[in-house]
């Protein structure tokens, strides 16, 4: 899932192909900060599981914590999940973070949440600094199990179906998986979703419970496939 992918539609089940240094503190510093909130308010993210515009609004956040700022990759054979929404949200690193860069410490996510899933040989990477510290796990005929996942991306590729999905309903409404967005956003929720070839270039994420069959962690020079 990327930006601009194509759109189809199948009845209740359409399906979608979609394949700096730190600012000083100070006016000049927060200024940029608040022209980038206006932006966000101004200007749709693309939700990019569903080539969908999210009108994204200050203090939506997905993950209730201060992001590190270090994004991490997530990618699977197969994600299936029940109960599934997803909806714009606003990231946030912790003061003077030495990762923000030019963003003001502030990150433009899409936050997508799973009630229940499984995820068929998972691998995930974050770069450390030449290093990449990688983690496997699911595969075989055990796959990773989890519950009440949020996660929170601003790049998801993949091939997506849905089945009895909503589109454009107030995220505060949501009622599929246990979890509401802000009054006002834009969003979507869908009884089951099935993402083959799954990509996802993440800063946050969240679940009530995470199995992990066969795992393993290790330091590598190369992160996850793409």
């Amino acid at each position: 899932m990327a930006s601009s992918p194509d759109f189809s539609s199948a009845g209740s089940t359409p399906e979608y192909d979609a394949s700096g240094s730190p600012e000083a503190p100070g006016a000049s510093g927060r200024g940029r900060v608040r022209a980038r909130r206006a932006a966000m308010m101004a200007v749709p993210a693309t939700l990019v599981a569903a080539g969908l515009a999210v009108l994204t609004a200050q203090g939506a956040l997905g993950v209730q914590f201060a992001i590190s700022g270090m994004p991490f990759v997530v990618t699977a054979d197969k994600l299936e999940g029940t109960g599934f929404e997803q909806f714009g949200a606003l990231d946030n690193m912790i003061e003077d973070s030495p990762n923000q860069g030019d963003t003001g410490g502030q990150e433009l996510v899409v936050t997508s949440v799973v009630k229940d899933g499984t995820l068929t040989n998972l691998c995930q990477s974050v770069d450390l600094g030449g290093i990449q510290l990688v983690l496997t796990a699911g595969g075989g005929a055990k796959p990773v199990s989890v519950s009440d996942l949020a996660i929170d991306s601003d790049d998801i590729k993949g091939n997506a179906t849905f089945n009895g999905i909503e589109i454009g309903r107030d995220a505060s409404t949501f009622d599929k998986a246990d979890v509401q967005g802000p009054k006002g956003v834009y969003g979507q929720q869908a009884d089951k979703v099935v993402i083959t070839g799954l990509y996802q270039h993440n800063y946050a994420a969240t679940a009530a419970v995470f199995k992990l069959p066969n795992l393993h962690m290790r330091f590598d020079g190369d992160g996850c496939p793409r």
